[in-house]
């Protein structure tokens, strides 16, 4: 198998397996018990937000555990806004955001807020007189992400951030596919809040964080007990916030170690589909994107066809997003940027990772114009554009 949906998930760093394994069996201790037992584990929580918080460079104070980037999407928007809800009822978010923060903005227009939804350019970047000339005196918070899951294109949160913060407005980005792959730091970036998932970075699934800078109220949406501070209730789930510790750990180490590596394979992936396959496209090939994320648009040929006999041959990708997998809707975020619905329905992405190999990238330059070539034989929409 050549696996090449990391950006869907990423297989946990066997280090990461490793330093989890005893907290299931052996170290099973409560985390709020107060005798030696329970203490072990706290102790081992701890550890994990201490690495955490050196890779963010931010305070450990300024971590909040969740159950994934969902989650502390929802913690992020929700609890602040919960938090400051004398202050306005506008908010700010793009066309472009993955779901767990679109359908965040959309249930809270049912709740009364009013939310402008920020077109992008033909690149999929937000521009900043467009921003600029969105916001109200009665806007609270904007939501924009820090590189899009689809495209790889990174937003340009530091410009977003001073904006905003020039004019007293809480910033919150969802970081889920930047953290662990490129450096961001908190004591500098000017952002408020920021969400990120284990399984983004070597980590396992089940467990996330929010970075929620000092003196910023958040009011929890899981209550029950006092657990992470009186911010999100709930025994916590020991083992997982370990991997993801130890995960933030090695990315912390090894965040530069694999980018021109793994950027070198994505180029070398992208011309040879350019060369050997007529008529595609590379999404936002000339702007900036994260290092190892390949959105292509093959004309003539469904996504998901092309995702299937790829997968017979061994080969993962992704149509689309992960989480818009089998829905028969284009990418939200290839409409936004302008591409008209007949290729907008023939994407494929490739997200590369630590596992792949320059081997693995020769097969798929052999297999991938086959399959393009077979299924176009096949296609009814080239058989109309050469009548």
């Amino acid at each position: 198998m050549i696996y090449l949906d990391h950006n869907a998930t990423t297989p946990a760093d066997p280090r990461v397996v490793k330093k989890m394994l005893p907290y299931f069996s052996e170290k099973y201790g409560n985390p709020s018990s107060v005798h030696s037992f329970g203490q072990e584990a706290r102790a081992a929580i701890e550890e994990a937000r201490h690495h955490i918080a050196t890779l963010m460079h931010c305070h450990e104070k300024e971590i909040i555990f969740t159950s994934g980037g969902t989650e502390a999407n929802n913690l992020a928007i929700r609890g602040t806004l919960e938090a400051t809800k004398k202050k306005g009822r506008h908010l700010v978010t793009s066309s472009i955001e993955h779901h767990a923060v679109l359908n965040v903005f959309k249930r809270l227009e049912k709740e009364g807020y009013e939310v402008t939804f920020l077109p992008v350019n033909s690149d999929g970047r937000i521009e900043i007189q467009t921003l600029a000339e969105a916001l109200r005196p009665d806007t609270v918070l904007v939501s924009v992400m820090t590189a899009n899951n689809e495209s790889g294109v990174m937003e340009p949160i530091e410009e977003i951030g001073f904006l905003l913060h020039e004019r007293g407005i809480l910033f919150h980005t969802d970081a889920v596919q930047a953290v662990g792959k490129i450096p961001l730091d908190c004591s500098s970036l000017p952002i408020d809040l920021l969400s990120a998932s284990a399984h983004k970075f070597g980590g396992p699934k089940g467990a996330g964080f929010v970075y929620c800078r000092k003196n910023i109220r958040i009011n929890p949406q899981i209550v029950g007990g006092h657990h992470e501070k009186g911010r999100r209730a709930g025994t916590e789930n020991v083992p997982c916030i370990i991997g993801m510790g130890k995960a933030a750990e090695i990315a912390h180490q090894e965040i530069n170690k694999e980018v021109f590596r793994i950027g070198a394979l994505r180029d070398k992936l992208e011309e040879g589909i350019l060369k050997s396959i007529p008529e595609v496209r590379i999404v936002s090939k000339n702007v900036l994107r994260l290092y190892n994320t390949s959105l292509v648009l093959v004309k003539y040929v469904e996504g998901e066809a092309m995702l299937l006999n790829l997968d017979f041959e061994g080969i993962e990708v992704s149509s689309g997003s992960a989480c818009t997998s089998g829905s028969l809707e284009p990418s939200h975020v290839l409409l936004a940027c302008g591409y008209p619905h007949e290729d907008a329905h023939g994407s494929i992405r490739f997200s590369l990772g630590k596992t792949n190999t320059e081997e693995e990238i020769n097969t798929v330059l052999e297999v991938f114009p086959r399959v393009v070539e077979k299924l176009r034989k096949m296609s009814p929409f080239k058989a109309q554009s050469l009548t």
